[in-house]
C-alpha cells in the first residue's frame, strides 16, 4: 500500500493504533511539518511518546569545519533533543531530499 500526502489522512490513524511502521510519500516541503505535527498529535493522544526529527540532521554537524561555533550549536542542539525525546514509542523522521516522512514503531 503506498500512502502518499493526498490519502494518508485515510490511514495513518489505523497503522498507529496497530503500532505499525509507515511511510508516506510525495510530501511537499511546505506541508511537512503540519504532517508530522499531526502525526504527533494523534500519536500522544494514544498516550506514546515520539521522537520528530530531520533525516542526515548530523550532516549539520558538518559544518563545524566551517563554522566551529554553528557546530558546537548544532551538536548541543542534537544531544538534548535526543535527551527529551528519550525511548520514543514511535520516530518520525523528515526525509526532505525525498519528499518523505517515515513513521517506524520502535517498541
Amino acid at each position: 500500500m503506498e500512502i502518499t500526502a493526498n490519502n494518508y489522512r485515510t490511514y495513518y490513524q489505523n497503522l498507529i493504533n496497530q503500532r505499525a511502521s509507515f511511510e508516506i510519500y510525495q510530501v511537499p516541503l511546505t506541508d511537512m511539518i503540519s504532517i508530522c505535527g499531526e502525526l504527533e498529535e494523534y500519536i500522544e493522544k494514544q498516550n506514546l511518546k515520539c521522537r520528530i526529527y530531520t533525516e542526515k540532521r548530523i550532516t549539520s554537524l558538518l559544518s563545524s569545519v566551517l563554522n566551529k561555533r554553528y557546530g558546537i550549536l548544532s551538536a548541543a542542539f542534537i544531544f538534548a533533543h535526543n535527551l527529551l525525546t528519550w525511548s520514543p514509542d514511535y520516530e518520525i523522521s523528515r526525509d526532505l531530499a525525498n519528499n518523505r516522512i517515515n513513521i517506524r514503531y520502535k517498541k
